[in-house]
């Protein structure tokens, strides 16, 4: 177990491995995406990054209020709130510049109409109000206005979670269940615009806020309880594994995803209680260990789900050029699905290592300037010196 006011390795860890799926997933043509969690159950990285939001949330929001204070941790989430929505803008901007390329280069692709640029060409002024105002969220951009949500929430959802842990699920639940109906309170253009929905998606969000700071104790997690969830957990991902390879014939409706249908719900409880158990063993850990750069993205993970969103755009659309042009059998060219696989994971691995580089490079001044000063006796008078003039002296 972790303490209160440390990070999590495991967490960040699983959040590079998230960030990293996410990029592929989004690649028509990519080839690890085969191997990835959406073929194999009825949940997929979203469900996966939501509650790892929750859980890094808790985290964060309990090592600030115990290291200063409960109003420095509401201002800290405020902030990070308007950080998000910040990001928001950036990345639907990313998104519609291309769109714009791709009609530029005359790429015959669905994500076009996915950027809103054809939209954009009709009614400027209109559409970038709409995106500031969270009515038309562009291609990919959609998630992070939920976060928003989010981050605006855990000053009051995480002292809840901690006090009153009964009253924090059971309010989670009702919102949950009464999430489609409330979608309609929230600012869109058509039903679809917000492509996860707040109010559902808040229960993946609290569960992680509750395993952070209501965990399993080591006791539970010894006992012959929790060898027999850990069995029936297996068993219930195996059956969904042999369902989705074997007698699934279409995707399931995207409203399921939407609204976070119960389905994906037990779904993801399945795979989530087994690799609790693997966390628990230690193995993760240990692998965390061996693939320090995939820690680093989940650490880095604002800029490199921006990064992630704008490289898959660009490797689908050249994928799909490159099928229009003759050079590949897309979709079915392994070689390039690869190669694209690569680009996508490699470009997050560069830039994790250099956003954390330059963020510790920033961070040092300040740690300098925060040092008690040294003094020096001249004419029997502290005078506070450099540690340069006392070299020299």
């Amino acid at each position: 177990m972790t303490s209160p006011t440390t990070r999590s390795l495991e967490v960040d860890f699983f959040r590079g491995v998230v960030l990293l799926i996410i990029a592929v997933d989004h690649i028509t043509g990519s080839v690890l995406s085969h191997f990835t969690l959406h073929q194999y159950a009825f949940c997929d990285s979203a469900e996966v990054f939501v509650f790892l939001g929750g859980y890094a949330s808790a985290a964060a929001y309990t090592a600030l209020a115990a290291r200063r204070s409960d109003s420095a941790a509401r201002r800290r989430f405020f902030k990070r709130s308007w950080e998000i929505y910040r990001a928001y803008l950036f990345t639907a901007f990313l998104m519609l510049i291309g769109g714009a390329l791709l009609m530029a280069l005359k790429v015959d692709t669905p994500m076009l109409q996915y950027t809103e640029w054809p939209t954009f060409l009709t009614r400027p002024v209109g559409l970038l109000t709409d995106i500031a105002l969270l009515k038309q969220q562009p291609y990919l951009s959609a998630v992070l206005p939920m976060y928003c949500v989010f981050a605006l929430a855990v000053p009051v959802i995480v002292p809840l979670a901690q006090r009153k842990r009964i009253i924090a699920i059971f309010g989670s639940l009702l919102v949950w269940l009464a999430a489609v109906p409330l979608l309609h309170l929230l600012p869109g253009t058509w039903a679809d615009a917000w492509s996860f929905n707040p109010f559902a998606w808040q229960l993946m969000f609290m569960t992680g806020v509750l395993a952070r700071v209501q965990p399993i104790s080591d006791e539970f997690h010894a006992g012959m309880t929790a060898r027999w969830l850990t069995c029936g957990a297996i068993a219930l991902a195996l059956t969904f594994a042999f369902y989705k390879l074997f007698l699934e014939v279409q995707a399931p409706p995207g409203y399921l995803k939407q609204n976070l249908a119960t389905l994906r719900i037990v779904s993801f409880a399945a795979m989530a209680w087994i690799v609790a158990r693997a966390v628990y063993a230690g193995w993760i850990g240990k692998l965390a260990r061996k693939l320090p750069g995939v820690v680093t993205i989940g650490q880095q993970g604002l800029v490199c789900f921006i990064a992630g969103a704008c490289v898959s755009l660009v490797l689908d659309s050249a994928l799909r050029a490159m099928g229009v042009l003759g050079l590949g059998r897309y979709p079915s060219h392994y070689i390039l699905g690869l190669i694209a696989d690569g680009i996508a994971i490699g470009t997050l691995l560069v830039l994790a290592r250099f956003w954390a580089d330059r963020k510790a490079a920033k961070a040092r001044p300040a740690v300098e300037r925060r040092k008690p000063a040294r003094f020096a006796l001249i004419n029997g008078r502290p005078v506070p010196v450099h540690a340069g003039d006392q070299r020299d002296r």
